[in-house]
């Protein structure tokens, strides 16, 4: 092991800093198929991500998976990509911007740097743990966008950070925010989302808040993010004042399920091809498992699901966009950081 140090310490150097490392989890760095192939065999590759023996596991992702789901994938990707790149790079480097233009008129220019990193991709959280080290970051806060923790996510974030910090001969203080699921600025947000919504294109048939699927097992196993879930949508429905015929119209399900297992149920492009026959015509769609707008959100939940609701006999289908750069939700990551200082 080959440990990495700063050889030349000034002792007149000003105070060490205490910076953020603002984490999400990745974008292909363009939409084609050699770089899907690259993103999703760092991504796949991941043991937590995908638990299976490895050996078993590496003969299924190279043999059957990469050489057809990077075209594919890419296709999809292209249809997402913008002039500024990818969706998730770009609303996660606008969330940046604000969160540091807040910070610096609270606590002072440059007093509290904030670094984007990328779970898989680049930026690499390696890269940034860097970046933050020369600007006399010894204080590391990491803020994972996921509300909801989940060990493939949130979990996985912890071991990037950890195995890139085992290289340092000075190892930086650490707080790792591990979710915010139940946090008052979170459930807020969401409140005031769902709100305007309904002020502009009226009251639902059915508000779905569709988050992000995983294996059962991981539930059954002891993974919290299924319970989190369920939490974050009565947190929303309880802070609306919402009851009766009002909370009845409110379903939690679970989309981008992938292979033959059973994942957490019940599944949202089931869920919309079947409301239909059940009399709703008019859905709109939340994903607060979702910081920021990314293909899952743009392709799968406003384009691929709103067909299956209108080819079913749906009418009216609208998806409510994640928080992004919203100020609200810029006010959330800048409490989030404040109580962990």
């Amino acid at each position: 092991m080959r440990f990495q140090g700063q050889t030349e310490y000034d002792h007149k150097q000003p105070h060490p800093k205490t910076g953020v490392l603002l984490s999400n989890l990745g974008t292909p760095d363009a939409p084609d198929a050699v770089s899907l192939r690259r993103y999703l065999k760092e991504f796949l590759s991941d043991p937590r991500v995908v638990e299976i023996p490895r050996v078993v596991w590496w003969l299924i992702l190279h043999l059957f998976i990469l050489p057809f789901r990077s075209k594919r994938s890419a296709k999809l990707y292209a249809q997402v990509w913008t002039d500024a790149g990818s969706p998730l790079m770009d609303i996660t480097q606008r969330q940046a911007t604000a969160l540091q233009q807040k910070l610096d008129a609270e606590f002072g220019q440059d007093t509290i740097p904030v670094v984007v990193a990328m779970r898989y991709g680049n930026p690499s959280i390696k890269g940034a743990l860097e970046q933050l080290t020369q600007m006399n970051v010894r204080n590391i806060i990491v803020l994972p966008l996921y509300p909801q923790y989940c060990a493939v996510t949130t979990g996985s974030t912890f071991d990037a950070v950890s195995q890139a910090l085992r290289e340092y001969r000075w190892v930086p203080g650490l707080k790792f925010i591990n979710g915010y699921h139940q946090h008052a600025g979170y459930i807020n947000a969401l409140c005031q989302s769902v709100k305007e919504y309904i002020d502009q294109h009226g009251m639902p048939d059915r508000l779905l808040f569709s988050y992000h699927g995983t294996p059962k097992r991981y539930l059954e196993q002891g993974d919290p993010y299924y319970c989190f879930c369920l939490q974050t949508t009565r947190l929303v429905v309880e802070q609306l004042g919402w009851q009766g015929d009002d909370a009845d119209k409110v379903i939690t399900s679970f989309q981008s399920r992938f292979g033959k297992a059973v994942w957490l149920q019940p599944y949202t492009d089931v869920t919309l091809k079947s409301l239909p026959e059940k009399g709703v015509k008019h859905v709109a769609v939340i994903c607060p498992g979702f910081s920021a707008d990314c293909l899952e959100t743009l392709e799968e939940i406003e384009e691929e699901n709103k067909e299956y609701f209108i080819q079913a006999g749906g009418e009216k289908y609208h998806y409510i966009p994640c928080l992004n750069d919203n100020p609200a939700h810029i006010d959330l990551m800048a409490a989030l950081i404040k109580e962990s200082l």
